[in-house]
């Protein structure tokens, strides 16, 4: 398995990202730099990463593909979508990820609309023509799961599989995102096991952090870095390395670079623990 965080990303230059890899340790990274940038450049960042043996974990299209928001028009969303699955492609990353979008104000907000099966439909339907036009030869595309909207379970994220009928379409993994209940939250370890035994190498790149349950009411899940909540990172560990000795696992939504430290020396203990490297 490799660790990396997302904190290391906006370089300039790649020599500069390398090193700042190798300073953490970590053996893989989102793409690091402007996705508008002319390909030869973006090449450049590939053949550092190949170089160096870091995997390109993902690269990042974030928008909101179903409705203008926040983030802009769905138009400029499904473009930039579109652009991070070709840049996948052309650096050999491991996948190109977004969000399947809110149909609210709020980009990637709950809405009544979103877990409708109007939605889904527009869903399936934004997903094909993303892969359709770009036609990947050697990534993915992928949705990260969210807690209100698709995937949000493992029975979304097999029908959207199913549905979407495309071989460039596979799966990511943020099980903090996807933890929605109290029965999830301290039986985490069987839903870690369940999906990824459900999707095995269909997922290609994971997320790290936690998930913490306040005592205020009503029922409040707070994300925390690795170490600080309830997720069984021993399982989580265990069951990714079981399907893929290189899958990327990356460390994201902190503050601080302390606070990733933190979160990365945990996940170490722990796969040092259970006999992992990362």
């Amino acid at each position: 398995m490799r660790l990396g965080a997302m904190n290391c990303k906006g370089f300039e230059d790649p020599d500069a990202w390398i090193a700042e890899l190798r300073r953490h340790g970590y053996r893989t990274s989102v793409f690091p730099t402007d996705l508008d940038r002319p390909d030869a450049d973006l090449l450049r960042y590939a053949a550092a990463a190949k170089k160096a043996d870091i995997v390109i974990a993902e690269v990042g299209g974030w928008g909101n593909p179903l409705a203008d928001s926040d983030r802009g028009s769905k138009e400029k969303s499904l473009a930039l979508a579109k652009r991070a699955l070709y840049v996948a492609d052309e650096t050999g990353a491991r996948c190109a990820v977004g969000i399947s979008g809110s149909r609210g104000e709020i980009w990637d907000g709950p809405d009544e609309r979103n877990l409708t099966s109007e939605t889904y439909e527009m869903v399936v339907a934004t997903v094909r023509e993303i892969i359709d036009e770009v036609k990947p030869k050697r990534t993915f595309y992928t949705l990260e799961p969210m807690p209100w909207m698709y995937p949000c379970d493992i029975e979304t994220q097999r029908s959207l599989l199913r549905d979407v009928d495309r071989k460039a379409f596979a799966v990511h993994f943020d099980p903090v995102n996807m933890i929605t209940s109290t029965t999830l939250y301290y039986q985490n370890a069987s839903f870690l096991r369940a999906f990824i035994r459900e999707f095995g190498s269909l997922i290609k790149a994971c997320h790290a952090k936690d998930s913490f349950l306040k005592t205020d009411l009503t029922i409040q899940f707070e994300e925390r870095r690795p170490g600080e909540g309830k997720l069984d990172y021993a399982v989580y560990l265990k069951e990714l390395e079981r399907v893929d000795t290189d899958m990327p696992l990356l460390i994201e939504h902190l503050k601080k670079d302390e606070d990733y430290e933190a979160g990365a020396r945990s996940i170490r203990e722990t796969a040092e623990t259970e006999g992992i490297q990362l």
